[in-house]
């Protein structure tokens, strides 16, 4: 097959587009031929050295993608081959094809387009797990995703909204501030010259926060939440080390958590299957309804991976970017 390696650690002319060892279908697994593929922030970690994959997962970047089922592993029920699919990985995506285990499938959902369904997966179960599973967000609480017009940004916009909460977000333009608004933002904060802690103490502070930047605006982040609130932290953009003030935190009662979805085990308590199951159940019926959607900027074809992760480390796109496998 044919896929995305990395030649060496460094800039996206690393990423070179040739061939590779097929994928085995080993039991509880199957084989997806990839239709598409999107980019995500620890791909381009990945391919700069900084973010090796968990142990026993492809080498190949890509954490979700699209496609068909072409062969079902030895004690695989529920999926056949044929089915039309997208899927959370470890590891794989920018391939032909990719071995998947069966509890990371979820079936397209209807009336989406196959390859628009590879925007699906890594957003809907690190918004999902991390918003509602793990900080509870509640109807009528106050919720501040930071960086609300990337691909996390916008699904976290719409299922905050969706579950009736108020949601303030940050972002660097105002073009992409008006997108966050039409997905159903109340409260808009251009970083680069506002605020973000005054405007949200303004409405009273935030129950939840969903964090990309990591130990830069930690500080900040704690100061902007309201008592009993919860601080999620799911990247560093921002840097790994901070500084905390626990006496703040103690006086709000609040938590700081910090999670990973790439590192979770496939199966158990708290594992990827278990995330899935619930977006499944929990969000897939409102993406097939239209109430929830795909935010996909571009598409580009999987040769053509370095200048996507050129676009997305320039922070040039709004939701998602997409490598398709052509013919």
């Amino acid at each position: 097959m044919r896929a995305v390696t990395i030649s060496e650690p460094g800039g996206p002319e690393a990423l070179t587009w040739g061939e590779a060892p097929d994928p085995v279908c080993g039991p509880g697994e199957v084989i997806v031929d990839v239709v598409a593929t999107a980019v995500n922030r620890a791909d381009l970690l990945q391919r700069q050295g900084f973010y090796p994959p968990p142990k026993g997962a492809s080498e190949i970047l890509g954490l979700e993608c699209s496609g068909i089922v072409s062969e079902v592993g030895e004690g695989v029920t529920g999926w056949s081959v044929g089915d039309e699919v997208c899927a959370l990985l470890s590891g794989g995506g920018y391939a032909e094809r990719v071995a998947v285990p069966a509890g990371q499938l979820l079936p397209k959902p209807a009336g989406v387009e196959l390859a628009t369904a590879a925007a699906l997966p890594e957003v809907t179960c690190t918004v999902w797990s991390n918003v509602f599973l793990l900080a509870n967000l509640q109807r009528d609480e106050t919720f501040l995703v930071h960086g609300g017009s990337s691909g996390i940004g916008t699904m976290a916009i719409q299922l905050a909204k969706r579950a009736g909460a108020r949601v303030a977000t940050t972002a660097g333009s105002q073009a992409k501030l008006d997108f966050c608004r039409e997905l159903g933002a109340d409260v808009l904060v251009n970083y680069r010259d506002e605020d973000f802690v005054a405007r949200v103490k303004e409405i009273g502070g935030a129950d939840v926060v969903l964090d990309n930047m990591g130990a830069k605006y930690l500080g900040r982040n704690v100061d902007a939440l309201t008592v009993g609130g919860r601080l999620v932290v799911i990247g560093m953009q921002g840097g790994t080390k901070a500084e905390l003030d626990l006496g703040r935190l103690l006086a709000k009662r609040a938590a700081v958590h910090a999670t990973a979805l790439r590192s979770r085990p496939a199966t158990g308590r708290g594992g990827k299957a278990d995330i899935v199951a619930a977006v499944t159940h929990d969000v897939w019926p409102d993406v097939e309804r239209g109430v929830i959607r795909p935010i996909v900027d571009r598409r580009l074809p999987m040769a053509r991976a370095a200048e996507a992760h050129r676009v997305v480390e320039a922070s040039e796109h709004i939701g998602k970017v997409l490598l398709v496998n052509e013919g």
